[in-house]
């Protein structure tokens, strides 16, 4: 079996984190997310921390250099020893050539990256789809997962919402960010023989089941 270090790519709502998950639990290996990572520093006020909230603070994107900073700490820590599977870094070319250099350190490198190529019109049916309780946070979709009432949450009777993020509109500007800076890691990666596409819906075996025939397929774990 080879050591697994992996990269997820997908646009958002693809399934990316579903999938990460899925892939940790059959390979026993770390999951490094850099929504966590963000969220982590800034609670337990590391340097890096605090130097990313302040500019989230003004309202500016946190520089490469910080992000690429923590996910070099984070792969520095013993649990990533047996292998990793990345999800939100890289984002951007730069973003890749910054963690190869940060993995030439540590005497790693890249196995696969995964790219889940799904429809522009899928992720916007399943983004636009979703409501939030404004009382509770409960989460539901229109079509996956809708309420008994419409509108109304089941569990405590609060007005359901969908957030500014989850629009149509905004999707569809999200889609285009996607699409001119984080779609070419995936000619970067093809380029270097390690992307794997992935089917983008789900078996009805579940995740699990198909990020383990995955992972067998590639020979990152036994049959």
């Amino acid at each position: 079996m080879k050591k697994a270090n992996l990269i997820m790519l997908g646009a958002p709502g693809s399934g990316k984190g579903t999938r990460a998950v899925a892939l940790c639990e059959v390979l026993g290996i770390a999951q490094v997310s850099t929504g966590d990572l963000f969220r982590n520093n800034i609670k337990e006020g590391t340097e890096l921390g605090k130097l990313a909230k302040s500019y989230i603070n003004k309202g500016e994107l946190v520089p490469d250099g910080v992000t690429a900073a923590m996910v070099k700490d984070r792969l520095s820590k013993p649990d990533t020893a047996g292998g990793f599977i990345l999800d939100g870094f890289p984002r951007t070319l730069a973003q890749a050539e910054m963690l190869d250099k940060i993995l030439a350190e540590l005497g790693e490198e890249i196995s696969y990256a995964l790219y889940l190529d799904v429809p522009d019109a899928e992720i916007i049916r399943r983004i636009s789809g979703r409501m939030i309780c404004s009382e509770c946070q409960a989460p539901y979709h229109r079509e996956f997962n809708p309420p008994k009432s419409e509108g109304i949450c089941d569990k405590c009777g609060g007005k359901l919402f969908t957030r500014d993020d989850d629009k149509p509109e905004t999707v569809k500007k999200r889609l285009e960010v996607f699409r001119s800076t984080t779609l070419p890691l995936a000619d970067f990666y093809g380029a270097r023989g390690i992307l794997v596409k992935i089917p983008p819906e789900l078996s009805e075996r579940g995740a699990a089941a198909d990020m383990r025939e995955v992972a067998e397929k590639l020979g990152l774990c036994a049959r």
